[in-house]
């Protein structure tokens, strides 16, 4: 590899580009990574939540939804991965570069904002694993979260990003097996789930619950982070003639960790129709593992309680590598990412202290997050799209104009879920 130093990437990691002949000597499967690390926020403890009350309550009727919200997942993280490769920026250090300080202030308080409210998901849903497997207390079960993802960030500070990714990745392979084991064990209708593909509704309720699924899809931090972790992996910037071959590499990696992860979101939802439906109490996450354990046995509960709290360990790691980068971007400050998790893990251990519902807290994290998507889209498609700043690597016109689509569609079903779920309706 090249010896030459690059400058510190926002996240604290010093990276060096890696020259075009050393590029061209690596396989492909040794440039994929940092889409596997980004994938983990697409099987968070809330899109468990949706994916199976989506099931249990509707059977195989929104099957649709997911497939559409990883089509558009694949777009969107391929051109976060893109802008971080090319330019060898951040999409917060982009912005942080372009905004002036007041914007540029604002700016960073919604995103810590959007960064609170996904760790607040991401820890209560550890905590439900830890109660669920070994009967912890929920505030335990937080600090036993909030400690063992601060090991996990050693990992990323201390040995570097590809160490990093294999134990996140390690933690994506624990999710798979946990969430689609039980479909093994229990009757799926492959007839319906296969329907279930047709996009339709069936009144008010499955509106919103399918905007919930699919406008929550994008997380914005899961953009944040893939371009840091894009460029952190293979240099700021690589040389112009190494990029093609990276680029390549990057599709790769987008359409491979999303294929894993849209699959298990699908397995989840088919899991829950196949056994879930009509079953009282499966709105939670509890009383969802509570009848999984009754209808496949106590062996498939556990399975799925394992991949919960792998859920739960590399998604609020990933979560606060994403919000160091934010700050590191936005504010030219740089915390030590172990003191940021230290700090950022106070919100969600006080909301638990305060006797808050689960599910609740969990819902609301999702619609703070829907918040925030807009922020993040809409500059990354007007950055991928400028010329000026892309070179010969912009978007073609035609991407530019899908990634439109993909950016008022997303944004829509996300105004749709935020109103939704402030009148009240269904």
């Amino acid at each position: 590899m090249s010896t030459r130093t690059g400058r510190t990437g926002s996240t604290g990691i010093a990276t060096a580009p890696p020259g075009e002949r050393w590029v061209r000597r690596q396989p492909l499967p040794w440039l994929l990574g940092p889409a596997f690390v980004a994938a983990v926020a697409y099987v968070d403890p809330g899109n468990v939540a949706a994916n199976l009350t989506a099931g249990a309550q509707y059977g195989y009727l929104l099957v649709w939804v997911l497939v559409a919200a990883n089509v558009m997942a694949v777009l969107i993280q391929y051109l976060s991965a893109k802008v971080g490769l090319v330019t060898g920026r951040s999409l917060p250090e982009l912005l942080g570069d372009r905004l002036p300080r007041g914007r540029r202030l604002a700016y960073w308080v919604q995103a810590e904002c959007v960064a609170a409210a996904t760790d607040l998901a991401e820890v209560i849903g550890g905590a439900i694993a830890l109660h669920i497997l070994f009967g912890i207390p929920l505030l335990a079960g937080g600090v036993i979260i909030g400690v063992v993802s601060m090991l996990l960030l050693a990992v990323q500070t201390r040995r570097g990003p590809r160490h990093f990714e294999f134990v996140v990745t390690g933690l994506l392979v624990i999710i798979t097996a946990g969430f689609v084991t039980g479909l093994f064990f229990g009757p799926v209708s492959w007839g319906e789930a296969v329907a279930g593909i047709v996009p339709r509704f069936e009144g008010t309720q499955t509106v919103l619950l399918a905007a919930s699924m699919l406008g929550a899809t994008v997380m914005p931090h899961a953009i944040y982070a893939h371009s840091a972790l894009a460029r952190d992996r293979h240099g700021c910037p690589p040389p112009p003639e190494a990029l093609p071959r990276l680029l390549t590499a990057t599709r790769w990696d987008v359409l491979l960790s999303l294929l894993v992860a849209g699959s298990v979101n699908i397995a989840m939802l088919l899991l829950a129709a196949g056994n879930l439906a009509g079953v009282p109490g499966t709105d939670s996450i509890e009383g969802a593992h509570a009848a999984i354990t009754a209808a496949l046995g106590p062996g498939i509960g556990i399975v799925f309680g394992i991949g919960l709290l792998a859920s739960g360990l590399a998604s609020t790691s990933v979560g606060c590598y994403a919000g160091s980068a934010v700050m590191g971007g936005l504010l030219h400050l740089r915390i030590p990412v172990l003191t940021r998790r230290v700090v950022t893990l106070v919100p969600a251990l006080v909301v638990i202290a305060a006797g808050v519902d689960p599910t609740w807290a969990l819902v609301l994290s999702q619609v703070l997050l829907s918040l925030g998507i807009p922020f993040a889209l809409i500059p990354l498609v007007r950055l991928s799209s400028s010329r000026a700043l892309m070179g010969g690597f912009v978007n073609r016109r035609a991407l530019t104009v899908v990634a439109w689509v993909v950016v008022a569609l997303i944004v829509t079903l996300n105004l749709a879920l935020i109103t939704l779920t402030a009148t009240g309706a269904g």
